[in-house]
């Protein structure tokens, strides 16, 4: 057996393999968040394809919280309700349902990255967005509105709410969006959070609202079942947000009950210059399960199966999250354990495909 194959467990629940389903917006809801048929689709053939966990995409846990007028979101039962025949679909084939809840704050209300992802005006079906301060994420980004106390402990609870609505949909993991320069991320980033009031400043300052929705989040999501916190590792910007502080971070997520950290980067910065090359993530989450002593899931060109494998037998990460290799290949993890000498059972429908 592979490293790459064997079983996980984090709490009650065990992932069959470690390769994961990293959470890829699809934009393909109509203005009211509610998943269509695509979504059914794009979703269940990952599991079909072998995938241990499959994340949703980032469900938005309030309307003006979506990066687009199209994202799915999670902020009624009605999205509950819809959400869980797709939850239900993957358990049945063998994977664990998962879903992240994020809030897009300064970088929400923008077009579909394929009509150029520009921000939306409100007469056009957008909003007024929101922000730990005034600074927009770019000149073709709106100017959001800086958070004051109420609205942030009324996104607090905007993530409870969602996580609680999660489970109600069947899911049995919760990622927590703090990464790519989304509102999380924007109170972390000193890049993004001028704030001098006791949500911004320092460390302690900057890292507190993120902190908040952790731990409400963890008490309110079920003791039993895993909760992950996907971070941006780095800004790449010289004197943003950066791996030292997102050690420090994670240990803080590790004492408030998070099992794993999904480490990404980048985001808060338009004009970062991010060196990617395959497994160019790959050292953030070494360095991040080492130092933090947590478990964490690697990501960012991660496509061929020695490599993915590589990564867990020499201990940099716990797993791995794929997206575009997924996308250009729904079976990837069954092909992946064919490459690596691996039996793993195939759907019965799809047996006549199987290598031999």
């Amino acid at each position: 057996m592979t490293h790459l194959f064997e079983p996980f467990t984090l709490r009650s629940v065990t992932f069959k393999n470690r390769v994961f389903v990293s959470p890829m917006c699809q934009y393909s809801c109509a203005d009211d968040g509610l998943p269509t048929p695509w979504h059914h689709m794009n979703l269940g053939r990952f599991a079909v394809g072998g995938a241990g966990l499959v994340l949703t995409e980032a469900a938005a846990v309030a309307p003006i919280g979506r990066i687009s007028p199209r994202d799915v979101g999670i902020w009624s039962d009605a999205h509950a309700k819809a959400l869980a025949p797709i939850a239900s679909f993957i358990a049945e084939q063998g994977a664990v349902p998962g879903i992240q809840i994020a809030h897009a704050g300064r970088k929400a209300s923008t077009a579909v990255p394929w009509e150029g992802g520009q921000k939306v005006a409100p007469e056009h079906g957008g909003w007024t967005t929101v922000g730990p301060s005034t600074l927009a994420f770019s000149p073709t980004y709106p100017e959001p509105t800086a958070l004051d106390t109420r609205g942030m402990a009324a996104i607090v609870d905007q993530f409870v709410l969602a996580a609680k609505r999660a489970g109600d949909a069947g899911f049995r993991v919760v990622e927590l969006h703090m990464a790519h320069g989304y509102l999380m991320h924007q109170f972390l980033s000193p890049l993004s959070n001028r704030r001098t009031d006791a949500w911004g400043g320092d460390f302690e300052g900057r890292a507190r609202l993120p902190l908040e929705v952790v731990s409400a989040v963890r008490d309110a999501w079920p003791a039993q079942l895993p909760l992950f916190v996907r971070i941006s590792a780095t800004d790449w910007v010289e004197g943003g947000w950066d791996l030292p502080e997102s050690i420090r971070f994670a240990a803080c997520l590790r004492e408030r009950g998070v099992d794993l950290v999904d480490c990404s980067s980048g985001g808060s910065a338009p004009d970062a210059k991010i060196p990617v090359t395959p497994g160019y993530q790959v050292p953030f989450a070494r360095a991040i399960r080492q130092e933090a002593r947590i478990a964490t899931g690697a990501v960012g060109l991660i496509t061929e199966a020695a490599q993915a494998n590589d990564i867990v037998q020499s201990g940099s990460a716990d797993a791995v999250l794929l997206a575009r290799a997924l996308l250009n290949d729904p079976n990837w993890a069954l092909h992946a354990a064919h490459a690596l000498g691996v039996d793993v059972p195939w759907p019965s429908q799809y047996l006549r495909a199987k290598p031999r």
